[in-house]
């Protein structure tokens, strides 16, 4: 069962956070959890662990270590299903063309799959903040589905806009989280740029 997680909404607002980790605010920003989210998604879309090349145990613990989720991570092939279910529905947040639509995702996981919004400090292991899963003690998967919710809730609000995208390459199947004022990115890496850059370089030329 995941330890101690959780959505700092406002990385500046609690003084308090440094008496437990100074760098918990910024693992546990907002930004940061939505990425944790995209992060998942992606390497959840393999498939089911148990088809044969699908996502282990192992590759979705060390996204979350990544991410600054402590050990023990104890992730079962069971969680890891359950978890890529979840992603499968975070995966039309991603899909979704605007801001509109993308809360229509939302408003629908979060009236199908969360709790009612709380505070927890685990029982005073972290700093205080939001959480939207059932329970400090919810199953991995549970866990993931709210917490993802949450972050990519706030980042609707905080933009107006949809919180990520999936790439635009024909060749890419991973989403990835757009943030700033410009024009929205298409694609999840400079790479995937760059090879349909070249790609339609040569379409033109053999046209």
């Amino acid at each position: 069962m995941p330890p101690s997680h959780g959505v700092d909404v406002d990385a500046d607002a609690d003084a308090d956070a440094d008496v437990h980790d100074p760098d918990w605010s910024t693992r546990h920003s907002v930004l940061a959890t939505a990425r944790r989210t995209a992060a998942l998604v992606n390497v959840l879309a393999a498939g089911p662990s148990d088809a044969g090349g699908g996502p282990v145990p192992g590759a979705v613990a060390e996204v979350l270590r990544a991410y600054g989720e402590k050990e023990p991570l104890d992730l079962t092939a069971r969680d890891v299903e359950g978890m890529r279910e979840a992603a499968t529905l975070l995966r039309d947040v991603f899909a979704a063309e605007s801001a509109d639509a993308a809360a229509h995702v939302l408003n629908r996981l979060l009236g199908a799959h969360t709790g009612r919004l709380r505070l927890t400090s685990h029982g005073g292991g972290t700093p205080w903040h939001p959480h939207l899963d059932r329970d400090d003690d919810a199953p991995w998967p549970e866990w993931f589905l709210a917490s993802s919710c949450l972050a990519l809730t706030v980042l609707v609000w905080d933009h107006q806009r949809p919180p990520g995208r999936i790439c635009a390459s024909g060749s890419c199947p991973d989403v990835f989280i757009t943030r700033g004022s410009g024009p929205e990115r298409r694609y999840c890496s400079r790479r995937c740029a760059t090879r349909e850059r070249v790609a339609a370089h040569r379409r033109r030329a053999d046209g």
